[in-house]
């Protein structure tokens, strides 16, 4: 890729001299009005419009549906974001400059985003989780403490572990978003800073046009600059001739009213957590803000369509729930309060997809997410800015490219 100006003035250069010369696009200079547009306002597009809005240049965001809202991966009240990451340490990093983007978000959105519990990790010392998160701790000096059986349930006597060789590994800076709250504030803030939302209006496809792309709408038709695309389950419909293996999964939400002392599932007393059960098996859940506990299985899901989800929970699946509650958490094993269904748009790996497209550099993937892509939202939006108007980051993305083994 040749990048010769940095940032804004480099792109709108190339927008100017696309128009320059084209009969093509001297036609579409009235409507070339773009510099950006981005298709999806979730977690990725809602941050990534607020960082280019504030960047300077004119940006177009679009989105099926009205966020924040139910139908896709980013609702359900509560996210965790933890930095010990046992998925694989290079999200270290990540999550550390993803702590600073949301502190400077609330503080310029006057917002609360962020709730500190403490994060606590239980399993076996030789299976994923624990052995993840130690790997993560150990390469990058995270504060910790690795706590055995007995001590867990004298902290936390809500929590009940048979398991002698369990091990529990507790990082306090770890703590819950609210991601409704933080793309009402991403959003908000994009339009403060010029960016135009247009809700009720899926992207239906784009082609490139010249120096620039067309992007068709259901109602209409745009001309940019780039486009991003970071719509999430939607986002195979958008990618043009790339096969990739992505899989949506159906994913559901449950939150219990405790049936014992309420007291120790209050988030003074009770930490964000991760449970792995069995071998290849997770549960997370969410102390009690007032709303019920929430509790989930992570990965345990049937693969899906966007279009086809069933978005009822049956009385099979909230009983499989209470069966964890019954050993895990028997004072939680109260009325079931709320449940919801989202989705978790899955890559083998299960590594995030950020790469421009093989068929042009202006057009740039954000997604899937793999069900652990929030809490990185903030971050990903400034490296998706930077990556459309500079065209790299200071990150190390190369996990995270289409042409990875195992994807392309």
């Amino acid at each position: 890729m040749e990048f010769r100006l940095q940032g804004k003035r480099r792109l709108k250069a190339e927008l100017h001299r696309g128009l320059q010369g084209n009969p093509t696009m001297e036609i579409l200079r009235m409507s070339q009005r773009y510099d950006v547009v981005i298709a999806g306002l979730g977690a990725m597009g809602s941050s990534a419009a607020y960082h280019l809005a504030r960047s300077g240049l004119k940006i177009l965001g679009l989105d099926r549906f009205a966020p924040p809202h139910n139908q896709g991966s980013s609702h359900g009240q509560t996210r965790i974001i933890r930095e010990a990451y046992w998925e694989h340490p290079l999200y270290v990093p990540l999550v550390r400059r993803a702590y600073d983007y949301w502190a400077e978000l609330e503080r310029e959105s006057g917002r609360t985003l962020f709730r500190r519990t403490g994060g606590l990790m239980i399993g076996m010392p030789d299976e994923e989780l624990i052995a993840g998160t130690l790997k993560s701790i150990s390469e990058h000096q995270i504060a910790h403490e690795v706590i055995g059986v007995e001590e867990i349930n004298r902290r936390y006597p809500a929590i009940t572990i048979s398991n002698e060789k369990a091990i529990g590994v507790l990082e306090h800076r770890a703590g819950i978003l609210f991601p409704e709250i933080c793309i009402e504030a991403h959003l908000d803030l994009a339009r403060r800073h010029g960016a135009e939302l247009l809700f009720d209006e899926p992207v239906t496809g784009w082609e490139i046009e010249g120096e620039g792309i067309r992007v068709s709408t259901s109602k209409s038709e745009y001309s940019a600059g780039r486009l991003l695309i970071s719509a999430g389950a939607w986002a195979s419909g958008l990618m043009h001739n790339l096969s990739l293996p992505l899989a949506v999964e159906r994913q559901v939400l449950l939150w219990f009213k405790p049936a014992g002392n309420p007291a120790l599932f209050r988030p003074e007393k009770f930490p964000i957590f991760l449970w792995g059960y069995k071998p290849g098996h997770m549960i997370y859940g969410f102390p009690d803000l007032g709303e019920g506990l929430k509790i989930a299985f992570h990965h345990n899901g049937q693969t899906v369509t966007p279009e086809s989800i069933n978005r009822s929970v049956s009385p099979q699946e909230v009983e499989s729930h209470r069966a964890i509650l019954r050993q895990f958490l028997p004072e939680a094993n109260g009325d079931l309060l709320n449940s919801a269904v989202c989705m978790y748009t899955n890559t083998p790996d299960e590594h995030f997809l950020i790469d421009f497209h093989p068929e042009s550099d202006r057009v740039l993937i954000a997604s899937p997410c793999s069900g652990h892509g929030f809490k990185f939202s903030s971050v990903i939006g400034g490296i998706l800015c930077d990556l459309l108007t500079e065209g790299e980051s200071s990150f190390d993305l190369s996990p995270f490219r289409l042409d990875r083994p195992g994807l392309s």
